[in-house]
């Protein structure tokens, strides 16, 4: 297995990769990098929101992370991850010109391009840093809201991201992240390759485990607001597997999945808890109603 350091550096130089390459080159492959990968083949659009810029949008996340994070006029939003400025140009349009975006990437050619991006947009509350998400370069106490896009799944030590995450918000803050996660276990060449590392695969977790973590770091009202399965192509698999190690995934009922997950960090105005706490329960009334089926986390007081 290679280690964590070596796996960040992997990390850094595919996504480097792909943002030194024009756009055209990036969609003209699955991955966006080379190879055909998994880089975009998890992707949802982004088009419908406001503040939604497709120069700054390179295909890279699992969810919609920004649509589910309730995020105010005025709030403090820090995107981890940050890429071209996708999220944070999103975020931007709801928190508006009183609030502040902050992004956190810890590959300069990301970082680079995304200043640029703000730049040509004129956005002069939206700014960029270049930091491991595992200790931010943001101050305790500073956000109102953190998302992130198919980006914890790429760090070894995803404990250590939550316990930060937990330290930059304010008490009564929450996060709204998209993520990849497993039921079941990948095959050992799927573990132990870097690209498919680098393409958010083989560094997702299980399920239960990446919800425990959460919790451990002390957040609360834990709730998936969205669901749904991953199909890598077999085309994609096989340059990892024998068509006898496929067949064995696949009748193994493995599962990966992408989820956005929303919880609050304790403490805050009881007021604006209490008005997050209706939000959310209208939110999870609307998905169970579009699902045509419950969708209630326990305890959520929803159903």
């Amino acid at each position: 297995m290679i280690n964590e350091e070596a796996l960040k550096t992997v990390v850094r130089e595919k996504y480097a990769e792909i943002a030194l390459q024009d756009k055209t080159t990036n969609a003209s492959s699955c991955c966006g990098s080379g190879p055909c990968g998994t880089y975009t083949i998890m992707s949802d659009t982004y088009d419908h929101l406001n503040g939604y810029h497709a120069d700054a949008d390179l295909g890279l996340g699992c969810g919609l992370p920004t649509e589910f994070a309730h995020i105010q006029p005025g709030d403090t939003v820090v995107d981890l991850g940050s890429g071209a400025g996708n999220d944070c140009f999103v975020a931007r349009a709801e928190t508006g010109p009183g609030g502040k975006v902050i992004g956190v990437d810890f590959t300069p050619a990301m970082i680079n391009l995304a200043r640029k991006n703000a730049d040509r947009l004129g956005y002069n509350n939206v700014e960029f840093r270049e930091g491991d998400i595992e200790s931010m370069p943001v101050a305790d106490a500073t956000a109102d809201v953190v998302v992130s896009n198919c980006v914890l799944n790429l760090v070894p030590n995803k404990v250590n991201v939550f316990q930060d995450i937990f330290r930059v918000l304010r008490p009564g803050g929450h996060f709204s992240i998209s993520d990849v996660v497993l039921i079941g276990d990948l095959p050992e060449k799927l573990r132990d390759t870097a690209e498919m590392y680098a393409g958010c695969v083989s560094g997702a977790i299980q399920k239960y485990d990446y919800l425990d973590a959460i919790r451990k770091a002390g957040f609360e009202n834990l709730v998936v607001q969205k669901e749904k399965p991953i199909l890598i192509p077999d085309e994609i698999l096989l340059e990892y597997l024998s068509p006898e190690e496929l067949k064995a995934f696949v009748e193994s009922k493995t599962g990966i999945f992408s989820i956005t997950v929303y919880a609050e960090k304790p403490g805050g105005d009881p007021e604006v808890y209490k008005q997050k706490t209706e939000k959310r329960k209208l939110e999870l009334r609307n998905l169970a109603a579009e699902a045509g089926k419950g969708c209630c986390a326990p305890d959520s007081g929803c159903c």
